[in-house]
């Protein structure tokens, strides 16, 4: 059936962060999922890029530029400046030992470093951009990471739309993984009506808050709330 969506994407970013082990070129499971996503957004007129953090010197921490903090290179600040120019973040993450990958944790912290940064009407810097995540695996835990991923997404201040997620895991345990043949992976419905889900609703959401112009920049403004502003607060006298 053909899609009768008539909105204009043209205009939004996003940006897939892979945080598969493997460096480049080796084949990452997490990116075939990626890929599927990828291909709704960019028929629609999205431009879309993939980053695999394990191909830069990302120090791990919870500052900006760790290389202020006795680490001798940090690819971190040239990352950040993509995902702030991005309307739409999507972290993909293979599941070991029943968790994400310990590049998808580092990866977090890092943007956590950078929360702190104010946009111009005073709200922290990833206001106005939405989130989602993508999983796979042989094991189980992709409701685990999710949970994870997008509740630390929204806490530095992504919107999150419905169904913000999707994996793919298989049967649990030792086997084949996503893009092995035989896997049946991409051709599991299940997983391909979510991330289709998860592709559309975040290309929504973000079409949405663009229009917008951002989240409603009132009572929720560090700025002024640091200048003595308390939005209605019933209290306003406690500082």
């Amino acid at each position: 059936m053909p899609s009768q969506e008539k909105r204009d994407f043209s205009d939004l970013r996003a940006l897939f962060l892979n945080c598969t082990l493997k460096p480049t070129p080796q084949m990452s499971h997490t990116e075939g999922l990626i890929k599927v996503s990828i291909a709704i957004m960019e028929k629609n007129g999205v431009s879309t890029e993939v980053l695999r953090p394990v191909d830069f010197a990302v120090a791990p921490g919870v500052y900006p530029d760790m290389t202020e903090h006795g680490f001798d290179k940090d690819d971190w600040p040239a990352i950040y400046e993509k995902v702030i120019a991005a309307n739409i973040l999507v972290i993909g993450a293979p599941i070991w030992l029943g968790d994400k990958s310990s590049i998808c944790s580092k990866v977090i912290e890092r943007l956590y470093s950078t929360s702190g940064d104010l946009n111009e009407e005073g709200q922290y810097a990833y206001y106005g951009r939405a989130g989602g995540c993508l999983i796979t695996g042989n094991e189980d835990g992709v409701k685990h990471c999710a949970m994870n991923i997008l509740y630390s997404l929204q806490h530095l201040g992504y919107v999150i739309p419905p169904q913000a997620d999707a994996g793919w895991i298989g049967e649990v345990g030792p086997g084949p993984s996503y893009l092995d043949p035989g896997s049946g992976g991409p051709q599991n419905d299940f997983t391909n009506r979510n991330t289709t889900f998860m592709t559309w609703n975040l290309m929504h959401l973000a079409r949405m808050v663009k229009d917008a112009g951002g989240i409603p920049a009132h009572g929720n403004q560090r700025s002024k709330w640091d200048a003595g502003c308390r939005f209605d607060h019933p209290n306003p006298e406690y500082r």
